[in-house]
Parts: structure tokens; C-alpha cells; sequence
């Protein structure tokens, strides 16, 4: 009994031992990865699933890499890219138009499509009228006070007949859309269909919904998108390709498991709703890729056409020249 008891004892050690050593390989090897970060556009919601899928399922860590997702707090996410504090980032093509067309622009590149589509569109409560944009004529509509925003509403309702000079503008203070237009805040709201009107859902509050991009095709831009610093690409292109491979791992999870991936966002950033998640998650899955074979492609003849009409439309202060601005090569290859 003695002897079996000693061999009990050798053994534990042993096991110990061996849970040390596995501890302090696995700190090793998290020292090993190679530290990188992204920030978000806003805070997290449905567009940014698949790099908190890619984080939680490893996909990163597969690739050598420590991704940290955080949200801007010192300026936007193009600035604090460019500076080189985060090394990539996420914004949208109309945002970062004024950036493409300056003479000093700042170093930053988009190397990959969240969304195939633009689901941006304008929101009003079912019944009054604004279910195409003529409707808009004599309504409230709550406004970011953007050139672009103007020129696009401009552009949307004079091909419907309507007056633009007849919409009533108010700022746009709004937090929560579907509860603004149900307390008629405003008869109008710009928003994506993926949150905005998925939110209007879960509260129940009928809407009428227009898409920009289904009433002029030049209008279907890229939003969002994520970039990345210059001097990133340019010195350590493997990262860039590595971080892209992983983060395409996570949405292509995502559209394959929408009700999965849904709970990682939620179980990773609890103070989100899970019900609108979820909701939110299956409408926006199928948007990830849409008739793509591969996420996060970009279409170079719908990014020109867009920044074309900006040009010609005098809305920045410079044209700018065909394929700037991105690049698929890092997706690609």
C-alpha cells in the first residue's frame, strides 16, 4: 500500500508539473503573437460580427496574431489609423471621400468590403406618405447636415418628381430611430436597414423604407469598409494578409452560422440587445457576401462610379482619380 501510495505521489508531481509547464507555454506562446489592433466606425453591432467571431474562434490567434477590437475615443477611426494607433480601421467610402480627394491625404488605404452592398436607405412611419422620395416634400427629415447626405436626398427625389427645396431639415440628435419616429421627432430618418430597421422590428413600430442604392445604382458605394495604415501595408504586408484571412474566416462563419455568430457578439460585448442581435444577425448575414463567392471583395467600376459622381457633382474639393483609395491585393493573395 505504501509503494502504491508513492506512486500516486510521483505521479501527481508529475501532473503538476505538467499543468505549469503548459501554463507557461500557452503565456508564451500569446507573447509570441503579434500584437494588432482595430477600431471600430461606432460601437459594435452586427457589421463588425466577424472580427469578434475571428477573435473568439481563434482565427486569429491561428495566424500569429493578438487582434484587439476597440472603439474611437481620441477622433475618427481614418485619423487614428493614419497616425499609426490602430493599424486598421473602419469607416465607409462616402466618409472617406473628402480624405481621397485632398492634396495631402491621409495614409491610409481600404483593403476589404464589410458589406457587398449599400443598405443605407430612408426611414418613415408606414403610412405617412414617404414610401418613395417624393413623399419627403413638406416632411421633417433629420439631417447630419453633409453635403454628400444632401446631394444624394437632392439627386433621389428629383428623379421621383419631387421639390427638394420642400423638405424641412432639423439636426440629427437622434439616438434611438424607431422610437424618435414613433414620438414623431422627425417624419424622416436616414439609417441602415441591418440595424435601424431591424430595430423598428423588434419595437413594432411600422415603417415604410427606401433603399438609395435601388433608386440609383451609383449610389451603391461600399459601407463599411475596413482600412489600414500605409506604412502597415507597405512594411508588413504579411500581417495585412494574415489579419484579412482571419477576418474573413469570421465572416464567412457568420454567414454560414448567423445564430452562432450572433451569440459570440453578444457573449463579447454583453450590453447589446440580444434579441435585436440576433434578428439583426440573420438579416445582415446574407449581406456579408451577397452574390460574392468571397467576402470582402471590392468592384473597382462601382468605387469609381461612385467617387466620379462626387467629382462631377462638384461635392469635393478635388476629382478623384480612378481606383484610389483601395486595394484588393491584400485580400487576395
Amino acid at each position: 500500500m505504501k509503494f502504491k501510495w508513492k506512486i500516486l505521489l510521483v505521479l501527481s508531481i508529475f501532473a503538476v508539473f505538467a499543468g505549469c509547464s503548459n501554463k507557461v507555454g500557452s503565456k508564451q506562446d500569446n507573447k509570441d503573437l503579434k500584437k494588432v489592433t482595430i477600431v471600430l466606425d461606432w460601437t459594435p453591432n452586427t457589421n463588425h460580427t466577424g472580427l469578434y467571431v475571428a477573435k473568439q474562434k481563434g482565427y486569429f490567434k491561428k495566424q500569429g496574431l493578438d487582434v484587439k477590437i476597440v472603439q474611437p475615443s481620441d477622433g475618427d477611426a481614418s485619423s487614428i489609423v493614419a497616425s499609426g494607433k490602430a493599424d486598421f480601421g473602419i469607416s465607409a467610402q462616402d466618409t472617406l471621400a473628402a480624405n481621397y480627394a485632398s492634396k495631402k491625404p491621409l495614409p491610409i488605404t481600404v483593403v476589404a468590403a464589410i458589406l457587398q452592398h449599400n443598405t443605407s436607405g430612408i426611414m418613415s412611419r408606414k403610412g405617412d406618405g414617404i414610401s418613395s422620395p417624393k413623399g419627403l416634400e413638406g416632411k421633417t427629415y433629420a439631417t447630419w447636415d453633409s453635403p454628400i447626405e444632401k446631394a444624394m436626398i437632392k439627386n433621389v427625389m428629383e428623379q421621383d418628381g419631387g421639390d427638394y427645396s420642400k423638405l424641412k431639415m432639423i439636426p440629427n440628435n437622434i439616438v434611438d430611430e424607431p422610437k424618435a419616429l414613433k414620438e414623431k421627432q422627425a417624419d424622416a430618418i436616414w439609417v441602415f436597414y441591418g440595424w435601424g430597421g431591424i430595430s423598428a422590428q423588434e419595437q413594432k413600430v411600422p415603417v415604410d423604407y427606401f433603399y438609395f442604392k435601388d433608386l440609383n445604382s451609383t449610389f451603391d458605394y461600399y459601407t463599411p469598409v475596413i482600412m489600414a495604415n500605409n506604412d502597415l501595408l507597405k512594411k508588413d504586408p504579411d500581417t495585412a494578409k494574415k489579419f484579412l484571412k482571419a477576418t474573413s474566416q469570421g465572416y464567412d462563419y457568420s454567414v454560414d452560422h448567423p445564430k452562432s455568430a450572433a451569440d459570440i457578439l453578444v457573449k463579447q460585448v454583453p450590453e447589446l440587445n440580444k434579441d435585436l442581435v440576433e434578428a439583426s444577425q440573420k438579416w445582415i448575414s446574407k449581406q456579408y457576401k451577397a452574390e460574392q463567392s468571397r467576402w470582402g471583395y471590392i468592384d473597382p467600376q462601382r468605387w469609381n462610379a461612385f467617387y466620379n459622381w462626387l467629382g462631377d457633382n462638384k461635392l469635393v474639393k478635388n476629382k478623384i482619380p480612378n481606383n484610389t483609395g483601395f486595394t484588393d491585393k491584400y485580400l487576395l493573395e
